[in-house]
C-alpha cells in the first residue's frame, strides 16, 4: 500500500467485527507511530490499550455527552487512550515557550501521532475513529493517567465491520493558495 492509498483509503470506522486484536499487532502499530514527527523530537504521545471491563466502564461512564461514542467503544474489541507528556513539546528547557502557540504545540504533536497511529492501523487491516467527546477527567481517573500526562483522545480499534465511502472533500482550489 502506498502512502497515497493509505491516506485516501483510511476512514473513521464506527462498527467492528467481533474479533480480538492481538497485543503484538498493537505494539507494532505503536512502534510505527513512534516515527511521527514531533517538536524537537520530544515524542510526547503515549498509548494505553484498554480491553474488557475497563473499556466497557469507560464507554458507560465517560460518554454521556455523546452516547453514540459509548456504543462504538463497547463494540470495538480494544480502545486506545492517547495521552501526552505535558510541558515538553513547544517548550524550551527553562520552561518558557518556544513559539507564540503556547501549550498548543503539544496538542499538535499528539494529533500528528494519533493520525500516524490510525494510518499504521489501517495498513494492518484495522479500523479506527478518533474521539474527542468524552468526560476527560473521569476517563483519565479510570485509566490512571500518570501525573505529568494529559488524556488527549480515545481511539476505538478493531477489524472493520463497515466500509464507508469517503465524504465529499473540498477542492484543491478551496484549500490551496499560492502567493
Amino acid at each position: 500500500m502506498t502512502a497515497n492509498e493509505c491516506i485516501k483509503g483510511r476512514r473513521s470506522i464506527r462498527a467492528f467485527q467481533d474479533r480480538a486484536v492481538g497485543h503484538e499487532l498493537i505494539a507494532n502499530i505503536v512502534e510505527t507511530a513512534s516515527f511521527a514527527p514531533s517538536w524537537k523530537n520530544t515524542q510526547v504521545a503515549r498509548y494505553i490499550a484498554v480491553e474488557g471491563a475497563l473499556k466497557d466502564q469507560i464507554a458507560e461512564e465517560c460518554t454521556g455527552a455523546y452516547a453514540r461514542n459509548g456504543e462504538i467503544i463497547k463494540e470495538a474489541p480494544m480502545l486506545i487512550a492517547v495521552t501526552m507528556v505535558t510541558g515538553r513539546s513547544g517548550f524550551e528547557r527553562d520552561g518558557s515557550f518556544s513559539t507564540t502557540k503556547g501549550t498548543g504545540w503539544q496538542m499538535f504533536d499528539s494529533g500528528v501521532a494519533s493520525e500516524a497511529f490510525c494510518l499504521a492501523a489501517y495498513e494492518q487491516g484495522l479500523g479506527t475513529v478518533i474521539m474527542g467527546i468524552f468526560d476527560e477527567a473521569k476517563a483519565a481517573s479510570l485509566l490512571g493517567v500518570p501525573e505529568g500526562q494529559e488524556l488527549v483522545c480515545l481511539i476505538p480499534i478493531g477489524y472493520p465491520a463497515e466500509s464507508p465511502a469517503a465524504p465529499k472533500r473540498k477542492t484543491v482550489e478551496d484549500l490551496l493558495t499560492f502567493k
